[in-house]
């Protein structure tokens, strides 16, 4: 069971999870496909399945998307969402039918937790985003609402990258990281459980093609010093509170010393050039 510990002077909390510690990692020690429990005909390997997107009897093969309790989670509400039965492919490489169908899934989700405490949804892809699993997946935490989460709200819109008829996307004056994207809906005061079907399919488009442009960027990165191993890496998540926005951070730098020692960040690419170049990227 999760145990909050607070810091009376900041207000600010940790989470004690001793069973996060017998996460399994497949990207440092690479592992066949075949045991892999996230992928297709492996249904079994998992705790028994919470819902699904597809054909098919509960934990057995015929589905698209998959959500299962997390076996190793942070807080006692945790769950794993499986993006696909394809072990390598994501968001940005997916048909865009497949992209909609799990924010869908995310929107439901949401819902179904929303009254009963804070709920964080987010992805992380890649060794050096802090995934511990290679086949592609995001996750949801139910957080208490007593629990003061120490979380950015929405920044202002600026250094815009692109936009359509409901999202626009932008880099914040504020970006803590290189090329930190932001998807802010252009309708103000809503939560993200609020989002319409006909916003999900336009989500859906900018969410991928903002990927896809951080996945050129990540491969032919301008600065130097950079963090890469060849696989794109990245984190997003999608904020819990009124004014919801979606945040990605490429992950093309460590934090240091000072960054730990201070909590100032240090951005080594100004976000107005930041937004300017994914702009030029073609996708």
């Amino acid at each position: 069971m999760a145990k909050f510990v607070p810091d009376i002077k900041t207000q600010r909390w940790i989470v004690i999870s001793q069973m996060r510690s017998g996460r399994p990692d497949d990207l440092r020690v690479p592992g066949e496909a075949s045991k892999c429990p996230f992928c297709y005909g492996n249904e079994k390997m998992t705790p028994p399945e919470i819902t699904r997107v597809g054909d098919g009897e509960r934990d057995q093969p015929g589905w698209k998307i998959r959500v299962v309790p997390n076996k190793f989670p942070i807080t006692d509400t945790h769950e794993v969402i499986i993006h696909s039965p394809d072990h390598e492919k994501d968001i940005e490489d997916f048909e865009v039918n497949q992209v909609q169908h799990l924010l869908t899934i995310y929107r439901e989700r949401f819902l179904t937790y929303q009254t009963l405490g804070q709920v964080m949804i987010f992805s992380n892809h890649g060794e050096h985003a802090g995934a511990s699993l290679r086949h592609p997946h995001s996750q949801l935490v139910l957080i208490p609402k007593q629990i003061n989460l120490d979380a950015l709200v929405r920044e202002p819109i600026q250094n815009v990258i692109a936009d359509n008829d409901f999202f626009v996307t932008y880099c914040p004056d504020f970006s803590q990281w290189p090329y930190e994207v932001w998807i802010a809906p252009k309708k103000e005061g809503t939560v993200f459980g609020d989002i319409t079907d006909e916003e999900v399919k336009d989500l859906a488009l900018i969410l991928q093609s903002t990927l896809k442009r951080l996945k050129i960027k990540y491969a032919y990165p301008t600065i130097k010093n950079i963090n890469t191993t060849g696989v794109f890496a990245y984190n997003f998540y999608i904020s819990h509170a009124k004014n919801w926005f979606i945040r990605i951070i490429p992950r093309l730098v460590h934090r240091a010393g000072f960054e730990l020692g201070t909590g100032l960040s240090v951005n080594t690419v100004d976000p107005s050039i930041a937004s300017q170049e994914l702009k030029s990227i073609e996708v």
